[in-house]
């Protein structure tokens, strides 16, 4: 066996892990689903015991396959914003980890706006008020787990996204860490300075102690000996900051769309970051060593392939994912019918939390196979709405859109995707990119490839081309808007 990077792929419904070669292949993979808890409405819950030990699991499976001697590295990416509260003696978490899906503080980021300290924010933070970010889940730990607060102000407790949770148990203690590209996502984060902001922690009320050190995304992290001898952590990114990196969307003006749970869209803007005028947030993409980050422009669709999960698991119309590309085939349009699948919600560029989920268009010929393509069509009508707005602010038509994750595999909704946005859409021959982003930033950060050996690493798989005219795509897009402005 050669020698190999293993990325841990922590993400909101399941957890993963793959090694790759020095050729950027995959030659181990394991995964494992991760059951979400919804105790009330809009509330989203993972238990952080099982969060763990499934993702030990399968890197435990993946290093026994590949050999522990002949792991160089391993690099780290995650469901951002999702927010863990932990015990720093016993590293037990007190609360279930609160998921980025979770709306609990709808209210709380009302009144923040109406406060009128919204524009600070997002001038700090680049970020939008909105209950999606880490820093009022925190918030409301610290207010309702009973002694939390004073636990935290004491040091006895440790707050960080799922990477800082990871890497702890990892290091048995030893870090409490977070990397550039996650820190961002929590809204305490000032992404010009690059320091946790002392106003906004004072807004939020608090502690300095529960926080991360904040480091590079790529480089040396700490060791980890859980699976036998010892491994080098040497990689951490979020896992759309990641897909973006793993996309060699490394220069200004290329975008890439990751559809998973939700939908999520990077624009790569170069070493300084940008405002938006169009709501979308302005984030760390990641940094290497000691050189300048790199920041993007991003929009978040809430709910994408979770859509088809409710297909599937609450409304009986799928036995799997998989089966709704010919389903949706089956008919050769909707007849009218649209899914705004606002189940948690909207993101950009509405970001509207109290939105909710709303099916109109229906008649009495309406059946299955409609509501099905609606479904996969909401999800390209979403990323639509996303990209206008980010061409909006950069000014510049996209000449493509690079696509990964599990959904880019269903040719209907590329081929639907192309022909809505007008954009060739490209699809690599590896999808994982999530995933091989943070062992790309994990073998940069060890030595294990250089910049210039990744370069020839990323090839096509298929690119999906408009074919659609542009009356027919103005006419579905407008029904879309319409069906919205009804969720809304």
């Amino acid at each position: 066996m050669s020698r190999v990077i293993v990325a841990l792929d922590q993400g909101t419904t399941s957890s993963r892990a793959f090694a790759f070669d020095e050729d950027g292949r995959i030659v181990a993979s394991s995964q494992t689903e991760l059951p979400q808890s919804y105790p009330h409405p809009a509330w989203v819950e993972h238990d952080p015991e099982r969060l763990w030990a499934d993702q030990m699991g399968v890197a435990a499976d993946v290093v026994a396959r590949v050999g522990a001697e002949n792991v160089e590295a391993i690099g780290i990416t995650n469901q951002r914003e999702t927010t863990l509260l932990w015990d720093r003696t016993t590293g037990e978490a007190i609360y279930p980890a609160i998921v980025w899906q979770d709306r609990r503080t709808a209210a709380l980021c009302d009144r923040l706006r109406l406060d009128g300290v919204d524009e600070m924010i997002a001038r700090r933070t680049g970020l939008v008020v909105d209950s999606y970010f880490s820093a009022t889940k925190l918030a409301w730990l610290l207010a309702h787990v009973p002694g939390a607060r004073a636990r935290a102000q004491r040091g006895e407790l440790a707050f960080g996204t799922v990477d800082s949770f990871l890497v702890w148990k990892l290091t048995a203690g030893a870090r409490h860490v977070t990397d550039v590209s996650n820190a961002s996502r929590t809204m305490m984060f000032n992404i010009h300075s690059r320091k946790w902001d002392e106003e906004l922690l004072r807004l939020f009320d608090i502690p300095r102690e529960v926080l991360p050190e904040v480091i590079p995304s790529s480089g040396f992290v700490g060791e980890t000996t859980a699976f036998g001898g010892s491994i080098p952590i040497c990689g951490i990114a979020g896992d759309q900051q990641a897909a973006l990196f793993g996309q060699r969307c490394i220069s200004k003006g290329m975008a890439k769309s990751t559809y998973g749970t939700g939908c999520f869209l990077l624009m790569n803007v170069g070493e300084k970051a940008q405002g938006s005028n169009n709501q979308l947030l302005s984030t760390v993409a990641w940094q290497l060593g000691v050189e300048k980050p790199e920041y993007a422009l991003e929009g978040s669709v809430f709910v994408a392939g979770a859509a088809v999960q409710w297909l599937r698991d609450e409304m009986g119309l799928l036995t799997s994912a998989q089966e709704s590309e010919a389903i949706a085939n089956s008919v050769s349009s909707t007849e009218g019918v649209y899914l705004v699948p606002a189940f948690t919600g909207l993101g950009a560029p509405y970001w509207n939390p109290h939105a909710r989920g709303m099916l109109v268009g229906l008649t009495r010929g309406s059946g299955r196979a409609h509501v099905v393509r609606a479904t996969l069509e909401s999800i390209a009508y979403q990323c639509r709405d996303v990209l206008e707005a980010m061409t909006g602010d950069c000014e510049t038509p996209l000449k493509e859109v690079r696509v990964d994750g599990g959904a880019a595999s269903n040719d209907f909704l590329m081929q639907f995707q192309a022909d809505i946005l007008g954009t060739t859409v490209v699809r690599p021959k590896i999808t994982e990119t999530t995933a091989l982003g943070a062992a790309y930033l994990a073998g940069l950060g060890c030595g294990f490839w250089t910049s210039q050996q990744l370069e020839g690493q990323w090839e096509v798989d298929r690119r999906f081309e408009p074919q659609m005219s542009t009356s027919e795509r103005e006419t579905l897009y407008d029904g879309w808007k319409m069906a919205v402005n009804r969720s809304l």
